[in-house]
């Protein structure tokens, strides 16, 4: 039985210390440290119990077929296992997890061939101290100033002083 439990599922603990941030790490090492702890006591455990000798309770109980009542009642226990309902739900969180970080990363590779464009094109114009206004304009259209909403610009206009 433990060997069976066991095999189920593994736990990689370098990746998952990883991704754990720096506030939590005790709570991290308490995990690990209970996880430990389960984990040896599970496979200390046989993966049979023990077998019940009968027979030598048939010759030590005085009372006839007490033994044979109790050997019958307990070849009929059958303890049900819980059944796994987090396994499935888990797995479709992980692909969507999955398919959520590809589409990052799709995204991210689009946003980085963006960003090396523009990089480009800043290594490629001229210095910043040696443009003219006109040079800026034409490098940064955004910042092009607008006379009719500014006309007076950089200066204010005489009502208001």
């Amino acid at each position: 039985m433990a060997g069976r439990r066991a095999a189920t599922k593994t736990i990689d603990w370098l990746a998952f210390a990883e991704r754990v941030p720096p506030n939590q790490k005790p709570m991290f090492n308490a995990l690990k440290t209970r996880s430990d702890a389960v984990a040896a006591k599970l496979t200390s455990l046989p993966a049979k119990p023990p077998t019940i000798d009968w027979a030598y309770y048939r010759t030590t109980i005085a009372k006839a077929g007490l033994v044979d009542e109790f050997e019958k009642k307990f070849n009929s226990l059958t303890i049900p296992e819980p059944k796994d309902t987090q396994t499935e739900k888990i797995n479709a969180q992980e692909q969507e997890a999955n398919k959520s970080a590809l589409a990052f990363i799709e995204d991210s590779k689009a946003r980085v061939v963006a960003y090396e464009k523009e990089l480009e094109k800043f290594k490629n114009m001229i210095p910043f101290e040696e443009m003219t206004i006109a040079d800026v304009t034409e490098a940064f259209p955004e910042a092009k100033l607008d006379k009719e909403k500014y006309p007076y610009w950089p200066h204010k206009p005489i009502a208001e002083l």
